[in-house]
């Protein structure tokens, strides 16, 4: 989540006027985060999210990520949902992006998660490769090793900006991971993009599951592998083996990993710290003036990645 572009204030009250959600009564904008507009909306109805996409989002991709939140929903899972305007469309637009607006979900974002809260994470990425099961629409991984090499190269030239080496690290990682790609592992919907920032508690009891923008057909077991690179990490990008084990081990519980999947998890760990590696180098280079956002540092994904490089393949938590 983050602000890139800014809402006039008479153009997002014609905006709800459209809506059965009474007077606009604040707006805020949020700059967590790197790929939307975000805004914290409390009208007359209550609170919700506003979101105007921008950036990588394809609005042809839009009814995927809306249609899936009202279907995991439906299944169990708690996710923010779509809010339907007076005519019963999901999606508008407002300052000339594509638009909508979202429940509203209590709950906070752990930043320094214990084994307990990443246990509760596994239990319900499971929930949701499971609740995904039946969702007719589909969506290729945009983001996956195939788009890796072309996101990269028309500013790899300005990698050793970063740290000495780190065009020639990653070209060679490339080389690696575009060669031993795992195929045929079991696929459904993942979210793709499940952050500390996308994952709200209320004490040790995780209440809510935000952000489906770059949720896609791919992996489950890749998707698993994003949520160990972004919770099972400490502050110094040290790995904790102790979250990890609670992680992998709430996961299998609920989904357990076959045979194939956990001889590919080494590469998706690879890959995973791969994907966040580039896109934040590459945002970080083409942040737009006076937009609210707080880009993050690559370095921290190219520590995991050397991790990943060096790591036994017992160094995960898998079963054996």
């Amino acid at each position: 989540m983050a602000v890139y572009t800014e809402v006039d204030d008479e153009e997002l009250i014609a905006f709800l006027a459209t809506y059965e959600l009474g007077p606009l009564l604040s707006c805020k904008g949020i700059a967590e985060g790197v790929e939307n507009s975000n805004f914290f909306l409390h009208t007359g109805a209550g609170s919700f999210i506003l979101t105007l996409y921008e950036k990588r989002v394809d609005e042809n991709d839009l009814p995927f990520f809306l249609g899936l939140m009202e279907h995991l929903s439906a299944r169990g899972l708690t996710c923010p949902q779509p809010v339907k305007n007076r005519d019963g469309a999901a999606l508008g637009r407002l300052a000339g992006r594509p638009a909508v607006i979202v429940t509203f979900l209590d709950g906070y974002s752990v930043h320094h998660p214990e084994p307990t809260h990443c246990a509760a994470l596994g239990e319900a990425l499971a929930q949701l490769h499971l609740a995904g099961e039946g969702f007719t629409l589909a969506r290729s991984n945009s983001l996956s090793v195939a788009a890796w090499r072309p996101l990269f190269m028309p500013s790899a030239a300005r990698a050793d900006e970063v740290e000495p080496g780190l065009r020639a690290l990653i070209g060679a990682e490339l080389d690696h991971l575009e060669s031993h790609w795992p195929e045929g592992l079991p696929q459904g919907v993942i979210h793709a993009d499940l952050f500390p920032d996308n994952v709200f508690f209320i004490g040790e009891t995780l209440s809510g599951l935000i952000d489906f923008y770059f949720a896609c057909t791919d992996a489950l077991a890749y998707d698993l592998a994003v949520c160990l690179n972004a919770w099972c990490f400490d502050a110094g990008h040290r790995f904790d083996p102790a979250r990890a084990a609670a992680l992998v081990g709430a996961y299998g519980r609920r989904r357990p990993l076959g045979a194939a999947e956990i001889a590919a998890f080494p590469t998706l760990a690879r890959g995973a710290a791969m994907r966040f590696l580039l896109t934040r180098f590459v945002d970080g280079l083409n942040v737009p003036p006076g937009a609210l956002v707080k880009p993050k540092d690559p370095r921290e994904y190219l520590a995991k990645l050397r991790f990943h490089r060096a790591a036994p393949a017992d160094a995960y938590g898998l079963p054996t």
